[in-house]
């Protein structure tokens, strides 16, 4: 095992970002007016993904960063406002390049997946909150885990086994676990999910069943008449320890998912499907260049 340097890491992710965006990106910007800018869309959606592998708090603390230490590998780096227009921009492209990486990674023919939420705070709740973007769609909500309460939304999301985010979606903080579950569950179809105990419900799961095809599969409160087998059980532990590692690394690694800092719901999209994607990189620098971006380690040397 040897190490990586953060310069050759970004020169790496350009080259995965770049190839699809000349391959099959650019054909999403079909119509788009104007010059073609002198800091490439590629160099922007690079630095985006790439700002989740640093512990930096915030975006001018990252674009700081690159400045002082990386401008001869983005000499025409912007400064941070125009950055931060062009990464809300270019969101929805980040997001179709995430959907490519999922093919790549052979994930389209998964048909069992963990489920699970995930507090996103957005303003102090003792701060006033009508004036905000947010108003209109964000709402109190409590996390009981941790007894706390916040103002934002809920972050749901079905995952692989192997914790790999599929499809997911943001809903207020208010909702109960079936009804964020509603917000995606349509999106897959005859599939076997795994999630906690606030999915039980026999009615609302017999349902969702005659409905998508999709099955739950949950832990039973010691009160239900029918249980699981110890063993199930067991399984059921594993998986669902699995999707609470994704989460506590979306949360804990790069930019924290409980303080994104948006200030507007663009702002709060273009992070939230950052984060993401990123973790989808993750996944793509293992398999292809056996690259850890958690200890900036490699097992194999690259190839050039």
């Amino acid at each position: 095992m040897t190490s990586i340097t953060f310069s050759d890491l970004l020169t790496i992710i350009f080259v995965l970002v770049d190839d699809w965006y000349q391959s099959e990106g650019q054909s999403y910007l079909n119509g788009k007016v104007g010059t073609h800018p002198i800091f490439t869309d590629s160099e922007v959606i690079t630095l985006v993904l790439a700002r989740d592998f640093l512990s930096y708090p915030g975006e001018s603390q990252f674009l700081a960063h690159i400045r002082a230490n990386y401008l001869a590998l983005f000499p025409r780096l912007l400064e941070r406002s125009q950055f931060n227009r062009r990464a809300r921009a270019l969101r929805l492209l980040v997001e179709q390049m995430r959907h490519a990486w999922l093919i790549q990674l052979g994930i389209t023919g998964c048909t069992c997946f963990l489920l699970d939420t995930k507090p996103v705070p957005v303003v102090g709740v003792k701060r006033s909150n009508r004036h905000s973007d947010f108003a209109e769609t964000a709402s109190y909500g409590r996390c009981v885990s941790r007894n706390w309460m916040y103002y934002g939304y809920k972050l749901v999301a079905l995952t692989t086994l192997s914790g790999l985010p599929v499809v997911y979606e943001l809903v207020p903080a208010n909702s109960t676990e079936p009804q964020a579950a509603e917000a995606l569950i349509d999106l897959v179809g005859s599939s076997d999910i795994v999630a906690d105990k606030g999915f039980i419900g026999d009615p609302w799961q017999t349902t969702i069943y005659d409905q998508t095809g999709n099955r739950f599969w949950t832990p039973k409160r010691a009160n239900q008449h029918r249980q699981n087998s110890p063993e199930f059980d067991r399984w059921l532990r594993h998986y669902r320890e699995r999707i609470e590692g994704v989460f506590h690394e979306l949360t804990n690694t790069g930019c924290c998912l409980e303080r994104l800092h948006a200030r507007t719901l663009v702002g709060l999209a273009t992070r939230v499907i950052a984060k993401i994607t990123s973790h989808a990189l993750r996944f793509i620098l293992s398999l292809r260049f056996d690259v850890n971006v958690q200890t900036f380690s490699v097992q194999t040397s690259i190839s050039h």
